[in-house]
């Protein structure tokens, strides 16, 4: 059995009314599955299943709350609202699924864990935009701008097309167009300053 003394900490600074139900789920939660490993994620104690989230469990002033990692797909649209997790505000280990019910949600839990989750689709590359006439004139004139400007990533490209095309005033344009220009030919990316924080 595998258990973090931090969650013990973490159990231990809880109002009175939270420890028997914190206790109560950690428990649950190892007697279902007796390879769970425990950590602190987010703050909170949580749930792992070879390195893979599981649950969480948190407490509050007034409430507690439990979650499993995927509990939509666990128990659809049959969580309690008004908190985190699927089994709304606990006050009392009777706000708790029958032990019986709470194996079956946890065994489950940890093969929803064992799979792998469903691969996000990937979205397809925005268009690339066009360099308008005065930049490209302003790069042309400064033959190292230019090649630096066409050696950047199509999004370091964009990210300079989109600063120079929101200016709102001429003179603000004219303005990013002679520091796209400056920085460009420095090799600089248009969010330089930030690259190194």
């Amino acid at each position: 059995m595998s258990k973090d003394p931090r969650v013990d900490a973490y159990i231990a600074r809880q109002a009175e009314f939270a420890r028997p139900i914190l206790d109560h789920l950690r428990a649950a939660m190892h007697d279902a599955c007796p390879e769970v490993e425990e950590a602190i994620k987010w703050g909170m104690p949580a749930f792992l299943v070879k390195g893979r989230p599981l649950a969480n469990m948190a407490a509050f002033k007034a409430h507690a709350s439990f979650g499993f990692w995927r509990g939509k797909e666990l128990v659809g649209d049959a969580a309690v609202e008004g908190a985190m997790g699927q089994f709304g505000r606990i006050i009392s280990v009777a706000d708790l699924p029958p032990p019986e019910t709470m194996r079956a949600l946890i065994e489950a839990a940890v093969a929803k864990a064992a799979e792998a989750p469903a691969a996000r689709p990937k979205k397809a590359p925005k268009p690339e935009l066009a360099t308008p006439d005065d930049l490209r004139a302003a790069l042309d004139a400064e033959p190292k701008a230019a090649a630096a400007f066409e050696a950047f990533p199509p999004g370091c490209r964009r990210e300079y097309l989109e600063w120079v095309l929101e200016a709102k005033r001429p003179e603000t344009r004219g303005k990013r167009i002679a520091q796209t220009v400056e920085w460009t030919a420095e090799g600089k990316r248009r969010n330089w300053k930030y690259e190194n924080c």
